[in-house]
Parts: structure tokens; sequence; C-alpha cells
């Protein structure tokens, strides 16, 4: 029980206080006497003088108040009008790009989307079921007590917690199991192929060269040690509408290290707008009269994309007297010395038949996208390919940058126009042919990664659902070759179902499916080791070959979870053949080192027009081709962002799921549903490569 309170000592302790205003100090003396004797108790305190200026700062306390509280109203005024702005900003963007993004018309991507759209239908519904309960005071156990007590709400909801419990959560769960079996058995291929480029670092393991061009050069007087050391190569550069890097490259191939009586370049040129054509033609002519052996082909009928092209331009008489063919897409950019580097590995070794070198990215720090898909082709290349090439002796080739002999192209049936894989389907049908490969990954070839994410999402999901095609086609194909049991098992088991289909298929099931579910049916348990542990841990060990990339370890587990929608889209439009796994559209680059390097070309060609004798005319000087460059690009179709509604209804799922997490109190699940529903939407906006306004 609490005392009453005393106001007589602070009574007594104003007047004081008032008698002794001037004084720097009193003494007070209390008094109190004892029942059993007259003892006085002295009590000796010291006080500062109080001070007028406390007196009139307490008098202005409630206009200071006043004037607090009115910049405080200012500051949360200006927060929620920039936050109003931001909204503005974002529909405005939303509605610009909605009525500039063309309807798709792939009919798997629509099924998808129509399916994705329900499930988002299903979520909202789900969710306000468990908010009126949660605000009726039942917190998501099941209600006790008669219908007439319960009322509606408690019947449906107390029906919903038994449907869910013994025939939702059941399957549910076992499907969970399954793709975490699968999630743990792709993790562990990760692991070993990190041991096993571990192990190539420290044993410093790498192809050996019978030949190396250095001492080769000392004989070049030799006409019979030139034919010996330098063999016949083709070297041929598919393009179509490339207006933007066919320069770099065409000068790239034509200053090879490389005797210009032993090589032949190939512009195959398959644009269907006549001024490139009319570009690279020129550009083709301007090298002719350097003294370098070009030729400019154009395919009247393209059938087959780049397969059809390659096809048409080894079927050429000449082509027999060839040894060698390397293989360069339009925006890559070979070494000088690229020819003397690779075709050494050919010599004194008859089974081999493609040489394929690292890919090194010019523009691989020009956007947060770019820095993301440097993280992914740095693992492939320096991890798989590696890996692969050296305790197999195959992987995927990669459809440039590389060197084939023309003898295993021949031998395994040549470019065949069935896929969007051309280069992949010709690398399987060679290895069921005996043939081997070699990966060099000293040897780096410049090119340029997509900047927007439409051309980045049209490329993935070509090189997604083609592998599908291919499995297809090609299985009956492997389970007759002669290849032994354990490539047989490698092609179908790791190369394509566990890398090419079942990664996908997890990966999209259980973070943007399984995982929103187990919100609303809790019943099934996600465990957060597989939420959060492991994709972290792969995420590090996908990260390691490019370790300047270490800062964006969560953007990139985030977005590759945001691109499974893309791959799983793919991966069956590929293996049910819908028409969209047909389509064949060229990954359009912006040319950021075009200007640059050009410079450095044509210093590079000065030693060759003074050999050859020839003048260069002004037209030759490389200004006049860079005019018209530059006058193709203002002409070239307009680029702007666009809106992609399966990455945005599934961003409205993963945020609705977060917000059910958030009820229930579950700390891991609802972070990751929230910073990856804001991914989803950030993808969707098309805020993450390009902007374009």
């Amino acid at each position: 029980m609490t005392r009453p309170e005393n106001f007589e000592f602070q009574e007594w302790w104003n007047q004081q206080r008032d008698k002794n205003n001037n004084t720097t100090a009193h003494d007070l003396l209390l008094h109190t006497s004892s029942p059993s004797n007259n003892d006085i108790l002295t009590v000796h305190v010291t006080t500062p003088t109080s001070d007028p200026t406390v007196e009139k700062g307490r008098s202005r306390s409630a206009r200071q108040l006043y004037w607090l509280c009115l910049l405080r109203f200012q500051q949360l005024f200006s927060f929620f009008a920039s936050l109003a702005n931001g909204v503005v900003y974002l529909l405005r963007i939303s509605h610009r790009r909605i009525s500039s993004s063309p309807s798709s018309s792939s009919s798997s991507s629509s099924r998808l989307y129509r399916l994705i759209k329900a499930f988002l239908v299903l979520v909202l519904i789900l969710l306000c079921l468990e908010l009126a309960a949660y605000f009726k005071g039942l917190h998501f156990r099941p209600p006790v007590g008669s219908d007439e007590v319960l009322g509606m709400l408690g019947f449906v909801y107390s029906s919903w917690i038994s449907v869910r419990a013994n025939y939702l959560a059941p399957p549910l769960q076992a499907l969970t199991n399954v793709c975490i079996v699968l999630f743990l058995i792709q993790s562990v291929d990760r692991v070993v192929l990190m041991f096993g480029c571990f192990w190539i670092k420290f044993r410093k393991l790498k192809p050996v060269a019978t030949v190396r061009y250095a001492a080769a050069d000392e004989e070049k007087g030799n006409v019979g040690a030139v034919e010996e050391y330098y063999p016949m190569v083709l070297v041929q550069i598919p393009m179509c509408n490339e207006r933007e890097v066919y320069q770099q490259s065409i000068a790239a191939v034509c200053i090879q290290d490389w005797p210009k009586e032993r090589m032949l370049v190939q512009v195959l040129d398959d644009s269907d707008e006549s001024d490139v054509q009319q570009l690279i033609k020129a550009e083709v002519q301007k090298w002719q009269q350097r003294g370098v052996r070009i030729l400019y082909r154009h395919r009247l009928i393209r059938t087959g994309y780049k397969a059809g092209n390659l096809k048409s331009a080894m079927s050429c008489d000449y082509v027999k007297d060839y040894e060698f063919v390397a293989i360069f897409d339009a925006d890559f950019q070979p070494g000088p010395d690229f020819l003397k580097k690779t075709i050494p590995y050919f010599k004194g070794n008859d089974e081999l038949a493609l040489v394929q070198t690292r890919w090194s990215f010019v523009n691989k720090d020009e956007n947060l996208l770019t820095r993301l898909q440097n993280i992914n082709l740095s693992f492939h290349f320096e991890v798989e390919q590696q890996v692969n090439g050296m305790f197999i002796n195959f992987f995927g080739f990669n459809g440039t940058a590389g060197v084939w002999r023309i003898k295993a192209l021949e031998d395994c049936g040549g470019w065949l126009e069935r896929t969007t894989v051309e280069d992949m389907d010709i690398a399987v049908r060679a290895h069921l042919c005996g043939w081997k490969f070699i990966y060099l990954d000293d040897v780096r070839c410049l090119c340029e990664l997509p900047e927007s994410y439409e051309a980045y999402k049209k490329q993935q999901h070509r090189w997604h659902s083609g592998p599908m095609q291919l499995l297809r086609l090609c299985f009956v194909d492997i389970l007759r070759s002669k290849v032994s049991f354990a490539k047989k098992a490698n092609l179908i088991f790791l190369f394509f179902l566990l890398r090419k289909l079942i990664l996908p298929f997890y990966s999209f099931t259980l973070f943007c499916i399984i995982l929103p579910l187990t919100m609303f049916l809790p019943e099934a348990q996600l465990p957060a080791w597989v939420v959060c542990y492991v994709p972290g841990i792969m995420s590090i060990l996908n990260i390691l070959p490019a370790p300047r990339s270490i800062p964006f370890i969560v953007p990139y587990l985030l977005f590759e979870n945001t691109m499974s929608v893309t791959k799983f889209n793919a991966m069956i439009s590929g293996l049910f053949r819908f028409g969209s796994s047909y389509e064949w559209i060229v990954t359009k680059k912006l040319g950021r080192s075009s200007e640059n390097d050009l410079v450095a070309f044509e210093k590079e060609s000065d030693p060759l027009v003074e050999t050859t004798g020839l003048l260069r005319s002004s037209s030759d000087s490389g200004l006049e081709e860079l005019s018209k460059l530059e006058i193709s690009k203002k002409i070239g179709k307009t680029r702007r962002n666009r809106l992609y509604r399966k990455e945005l209804t599934l961003a409205f799922i993963l945020l609705t799921a977060s917000v059910r997490s958030l009820l229930s109190a579950q700390g891991i699940h609802f972070y990751f549903l929230l910073f990856q529903g804001i991914t989803f939407l950030i993808v969707g906006l098309d805020l993450i490569g390009e902007q374009v306004s």
C-alpha cells in the first residue's frame, strides 16, 4: 500500500529558498528529539543558489514543447510527402512501361502466368482469412466451442485447419522433402566441382602443348617449316544485325599474328537490315584492301539461325583445304596471339576436337546486372568448364571463342538446325564419337555482357530451353553409343538432368511455391537451414572465382532465385516442345568497347599496311566508318524498359506470405520472403539493368 503524499516539507523548503535567494549556500538544521533523551541530530546540507534562468526556462517549456511538436510534425509530413512522391513515381513508371510493353505471345509463358496469377488470388484469400481469425482472437489455433458461440468465422476457420492438416499438408510436405533432397544433391555436385578446382590450383594442373610458336618463328624463312607449324585456319564470324559491334570483331580477327596466306576470314552476315549489310560490306572491303584474306557471305534464305549460317559456310568448296576453324561471335575480340595459343594443342593429339577458351567481359562493372552475370559466368568457366575439361575431357561448347578440328565436325555430322543450342548439340555428338576437348583458362577472349534485363532474360530462356530439346532428341543416341557407361551416366544424370533440369525445377518450386505455401499451411515445415544457411554457403562457393564481387553476395542469392522463374519456364518449354522453345532472338549488345578498341586495332594494322604497300585513303582511316556507326545507332530501333508480369505477380505472392510469416513470428522466413519479394518487385519493374529514358 502506497503512502499518502506529504506537502509540508515542500512548502517549508520553498520558504527557506526564497529567504536565501541571494546567498551562495545555506545551512539547514533539523532538530529531532528522541523519546529516551534530548539529543539533537544536526544535518548540514549545501545547495547551489537557484538560477533565475532555470525559472525562465521552465516558464517557456510549453512554448518549446509546441515548437518541438511542430518540428516533428513537419519532419513526419516531409517523410510522407517523399514517400508519396516515390509511390507516384513508381506508378508513373509502371503505367508507362505497361503501355509500352508488348503482350507475350508465348503459349507456355501465358500458361505459367495464369497459374501464378491464380496462386496469388489463393494466397490473398488465405491471408484475409488468417487476419480475420487473428483479430478475432483465434491466433492461428483451432477454435474451441460450439458453432453457436464461435459464429460463422470460427466454423470456417476450424474447417480450414482440419482440411489443411489432414489433406493439404501431407502432400506438400512430401513435395518439400523431394525438393530438399534434390537441393542437397545439387549442392554436393557444386562442392565436388569446387574441390576439383582447388585440386587443379593446388597441383597447378593445366593442358600442355607439344609445340610453341616462339621456336617456330625462328624458322619462318623455311616454307616447309611454315606449312608444318602454321596449319590452314578458317575463321568464322557469324552475325545478324550487329550494327554496334561488327567493327571490333572483324578488326580483332584481321590482326591475328598468323601468316595471312594460312588464314581465311569468313564474315557470315545474316542481317535483314540493308543499312547494316552495307556497313559490314564496307568494313570487309577495307580489310581486303589491306591485304587480309577475308570474304563476305550473306544468305538469302535465313533458315536454322546460327546453325544454318555455319552449316552454309562449311559447305563451300574451299573449306576442304583447311584443317581447323575458329569461331567468334560478333561481340568477341580475340587477342592477336589467340591462334598461336590454341592451335599448338592440336599438334600430336589426333583425338582432340575442340580447344575452348575463357570469356572475359569488358562491361562487367557497368551495372548491377552485369556484375551478377560476371559471378555466374566466372564460376561456369573457372570451375565447371575447367574441372570437366581436365578430368573427363568433355564439356559443353560455348558457341564462340573456340577452335574446332574440321575433321571432327564432319565426323559427328556437322552443324544441325534442330535446336537453339547448336553448340551443345555438336559437342555432345562429338563426345559420343570419341573426340576429346581441352579448356584453356589462361587464354581470355574479350566480349560483352547484355546490360538490359530484357536481353539477358531472352538469352537465358534460349540457354535453358535448348538443352531440354537436345535431351529429347539425343537420349536414345546416348544409350546406343559406344562410349563407356561412366560417360553415358555423366551425360544423362549430371550434364542434362542435374544441371539443366533439376536445378531450375527445385529452385523455382522450393523458393517461389513451397515456401509461401508453408506460411499458410504451417503443418508442412521448411527448415531454416534450407531457406538460409545452405543457399548462403552455396552462394559463397559460387562467388569465390570472382572475389571482387563478394560485396554482392546477398543480391546474387536473391537474383538467382528471381531468375528461377525464367529458367523454369524455359525448361518446361523445351521439355514439352512449346513454341517458345524454338525462338531465337539475337542478344543485343551496345558496343561499349567499339570506339576505344578501334583506335588500338588501327594501330595494330599499321605494320600490315606498310608490308603490303597499300596507301590508306581518308575513307579507310576509320573516321568515316565511326560516323556511319553513329548514324546507324541513331536510326536503330528504340529501346525502352518494360514490366514483367510473372516477376511482379510472384513479388506480391512473396510479400503476402511475408505478412503471414510476420504474424506468426517466423524470423528467418519473414526476412527471406520480404527481401526476396522486394527483389522480384525490382526485377519486375525492370530496375536492375540498363535504364532507358
